[in-house]
């Protein structure tokens, strides 16, 4: 790069909302390696008090929010097109790759394979019925729908912004504007862009904590290579080398790899529903299951246990919108950059079709598979997580009851592998593009920029792997961080709302005129 060129990039990079949530997260973990045992008592005594006290606040948000991404597609707003073109940027296939992948797939495929065992002892789910049923069904609602509609309305937020506003400052402040006007300029906007990048920085940072481990055990129970951290971090250094290389060549390099990806992931899917012997067992549970959500999906979503008699909607249902509100910083942006030239209904509910259907067959197939090996006495799964208290050892177990289990093993650390590179391409597109000061939606960042945060985003996970505590409480920042989150969310819709609005006024007969006021045109010639 030239000097000239330098200098211009150097005047236009953000370097306010860059650097401090960096300094921030990097004092974090200094602090958590100095004092282990002191930062995660107060880390955790904060995170009880938010979800002892007010747990309602996130489950009002989260059904708030899927509600609220109904009314956008089935409401007059729901014709309004993301963007002046005659068709989607993306095909239907490419597209959905790319929103699935970009979430929280790998973490999705990981929880797929274990996470009845964590409900299966839980008194709240005995009070409920058998284990079977309950067991199987509330992993399919903490990854469902409400999940899943954080990131449709903001995606929906976002891309009206960038694709019908044609505003050029990709960040969460400027998504905010119709409601807090010329204050987005100033310090309210400054510490809104800070909490967003500093929940980034800290969510991915952590990310890697689920994966890793099983990772360097599958690999190492494939190859012979003893566990050590020197084969996690190799495994890293072949994530950071692969999504490095993709998104230094755009968006296309992302689109291939998501694909690519997905055919790991169907390929997965289809050696654990053949290969395991259970497909009857596998299916039909899934469908009780779904039918026990949609059932008593109100109920769910609302039950507070306000007497505390078992406290899972705080251990569990709470922590999991906490989550996926963190996550909301980065993949939205990505679903609504993605999503010219596609009407707001068309994203919401092609969103929730790729989504959910991806995260459900993932936690049908993958989740009920290991549910049959406990329930017809195949394998104690229970019984090895209650001796181990390792979920790592106990997806290696149920693997090894497969045929061919070192060739699944392979196949599990190569999609895993796959989907983490994916996320973080996306990852590190939004946050190359949050460091812009300014930055038109057709426009790329700098290559040089994108290979900052490439590198950047994977340095946290690295550091972190020498000090499990560090990992565990900058996990518990990133969850405490989605307080402020939820009244970021809650502004965005509210400006969303009031712009939307104004702008199907300016439209003659309601009638969506692309992405053009046609009736202000007219005026003007």
């Amino acid at each position: 790069m030239d000097q000239d060129k330098k200098k211009y990039l150097i005047k236009k990079l953000d370097w306010v909302t860059t650097i401090v949530p960096f300094i921030c997260v990097l004092i974090l973990c200094l602090l958590f390696m100095v004092f282990p045992q002191k930062s995660t008592d107060v880390l955790s005594s904060i995170r009880f008090f938010l979800g002892n006290e007010f747990g309602s606040y996130y489950l009002l948000i989260g059904l708030g929010v899927f509600l609220c991404s109904l009314y956008m597609a089935f409401s007059r707003y729901g014709k309004i097109k993301l963007g002046n073109i005659e068709k989607p940027q993306y095909s239907n296939f490419k597209w959905g790759t790319m929103m699935f992948t970009a979430g929280l797939a790998a973490d999705i495929l990981f929880y797929s394979l274990c996470e009845w065992v964590l409900y299966a002892n839980e008194p709240h789910i005995a009070d409920m019925g058998t284990f079977q049923d309950w067991a199987s069904t509330y992993p399919l609602f903490h990854w469902g729908p409400i999940p899943w509609s954080f990131y449709m309305v903001l995606a929906v937020a976002f891309g009206f912004m960038l694709h019908v506003r044609k505003r050029t400052k990709q960040k969460y402040s400027e998504a905010c504007r119709p409601i807090l006007g010329k204050h987005v300029d100033g310090i309210g906007g400054k510490v809104i862009d800070l909490i967003a990048v500093f929940a980034l920085l800290a969510g991915t940072a952590t990310t890697f904590s689920l994966a890793t481990p099983l990772l360097s055990m599958a690999i190492s129970r494939v190859t012979g290579i003893p566990e050590s951290n020197m084969l996690t971090i190799l495994i890293l250094v072949i994530i950071c080398v692969v999504y490095t290389i993709t998104v230094y060549f755009g968006m296309k390099g992302i689109a291939k790899l998501a694909a690519s990806c997905t055919w790991l992931f169907f390929g997965l899917l289809l050696y654990v529903l053949i290969g395991g012997g259970e497909a009857r067992y596998t299916i039909e549970t899934g469908v009780t299951a779904i039918g026990n959500m949609v059932q008593n999906f109100i109920g769910m979503s609302t039950w507070t246990d306000a007497l505390r008699t078992s406290s899972f909607p705080q251990n569990w249902t709470i922590f999991y919108w906490a989550y996926w509100m963190v996550w909301c910083v980065a993949t939205p942006f990505f679903i609504g950059t993605i999503s010219k030239g596609r009407t707001i209904r068309q994203t919401v509910l092609g969103g929730y079709c790729f989504g959910l259907s991806g995260t459900f067959t993932s936690f049908i197939i993958l989740g009920n598979y290991s549910l049959a090996l406990q329930t017809k006495g195949h394998l104690d799964v229970m019984g090895i997580y209650a001796a181990t208290g390792d979920l790592y050892q106990t997806i290696m177990a149920i693997f090894e009851t497969l045929p061919l289990a070192k060739l699944g093993l392979i196949l599990l650390a190569v999609t895993m592998i796959a989907f983490y590179a994916t996320s973080f391409d996306a990852l590190t597109m939004v946050a190359s593009s949050y460091s812009y000061k300014e930055l038109p939606s057709d426009a790329q960042p700098d290559k040089h920029v994108k290979l900052f945060w490439a590198i950047l985003l994977m340095l946290f996970p690295i550091a972190l792997i020498f000090s499990e505590n560090s990992m565990a409480n900058l996990q518990t920042v990133s969850i405490i961080a989605a307080f402020p989150i939820g009244i970021i969310i809650l502004l965005i819709l509210f400006s969303f709302f009031k712009d939307a609005r104004e702008y199907l006024d300016h439209c003659e007969g309601g009638e969506i005129p692309g992405n053009k006021i046609e009736k202000e045109k007219t005026r003007a010639n």
